[in-house]
């Protein structure tokens, strides 16, 4: 008889803002690692304590889970190399970092940023925003999993697709229980990021509508319990999602109420939205401000009223014109 899969939570240091990051362990038959934490020393000290707290060591793993592609959740890679690592084909790219993916990423965001009219002087932010890849391994998946797979051992677990807070996001589900990586905490809410297309002629994501889809899937499922990376488990999720969702639309009406008062560009919303952080955090903040964008325009409340400069000017839908 397969024996039913233990769970433990390992609670690792990260140098990152956000603070400590939960990685997990279902430990049956096959020993199945989800996320590792990011590649610095303190780290890895911390796994190997805390596995050897419940009796493994780090060549006992046979498998790891990728929630998603970034550091603190998928920088020790290369330390499991005897494992199979699984992950969602749309983290690959980051996992792996080719120069001609880094070359495509630097080239949209130039372009991008031009378009949400950020000054010249801003465009050096680039560079900075890849500063969080640093603490990362450099180790491709060797297989890829997508929504409603299983994994060797993992009988009742299934694999779901939650993307939004970045590209290949997934997460795990069994009866009543979910491990959701950053999809959903409970202390903050998670951030839908900006990141490049997948080629050069195909249209950005826009994170913000599949987090909310994937915030709706969750809800569908409703688990009892979703273990997370930051912060406590979030238990009876719903009354969580449904705030989070109402509130987002909230902020997105916002944006459109300052659109119906002056057309304008994304830089100068993102510095009306966040006066006080968009200089510290502007990548957060930018990603922030599109998402609400987005929403507006999939749902035809506002409309791109031109260019100026090369920026994108936008301008609220339903709204009679002061003179």
């Amino acid at each position: 008889m397969p024996v039913e899969p233990v769970l433990h939570q390992l609670t690792i240091p990260t140098p990152f803002a956000v603070g400590d990051v939960h990685i997990y362990v279902l430990k049956g038959d096959t020993v199945t690692l989800v996320d590792t934490g990011p590649r610095t020393k303190e780290a890895w000290e911390s796994v190997t304590a805390q596995l050897s707290a419940i009796g493994l060591q780090p060549e006992d793993i046979d498998q790891i889970v990728l929630t998603h592609h970034h550091a603190d959740h998928a920088g020790l890679v290369e330390e499991f190399r005897h494992a199979v690592l699984y992950s969602h084909q749309d983290s690959d790219r980051f996992l792996t970092r080719t120069q001609s993916f880094m070359d495509m990423h630097d080239f949209f965001y130039r372009e991008f940023f031009k378009q949400l009219g950020l000054p010249e002087a801003y465009l050096a932010l680039i560079e900075k925003m890849k500063d969080p890849l640093k603490p990362m391994g450099n180790r491709g998946a060797d297989a890829y999993i997508t929504e409603g797979d299983t994994l060797p051992g993992l009988d009742g677990w299934r694999v779901i697709e939650t993307h939004g807070h970045s590209q290949g996001h997934v997460s795990l589900s069994s009866a009543g229980e979910m491990i959701g990586g950053d999809i959903l905490l409970g202390h903050i809410s998670s951030n839908p990021l900006i990141e490049p297309p997948f080629g050069i002629n195909t249209p950005r994501p826009v994170p913000q509508l599949q987090y909310n889809d994937s915030l709706k899937k969750i809800a569908a499922l409703n688990p009892g319990r979703v273990w997370t990376g930051h912060g406590d488990p979030v238990l009876q999720p719903l009354p969580l999602i449904q705030e989070r969702l109402k509130k987002q639309h909230e902020r997105a009406m916002l944006v459109k109420s300052m659109l119906a008062d002056k057309e304008t560009t994304a830089f100068e919303l993102c510095q009306k939205l966040f006066p006080s952080l968009f200089k510290k955090q502007l990548g957060l903040t930018l990603s922030e401000t599109m998402g609400q964008l987005d929403y507006l325009l999939a749902n035809g409340e506002i409309k791109e009223a031109g260019l100026a400069h090369g920026a994108i000017i936008y301008r609220a839908e339903g709204v009679t014109e002061k003179v």
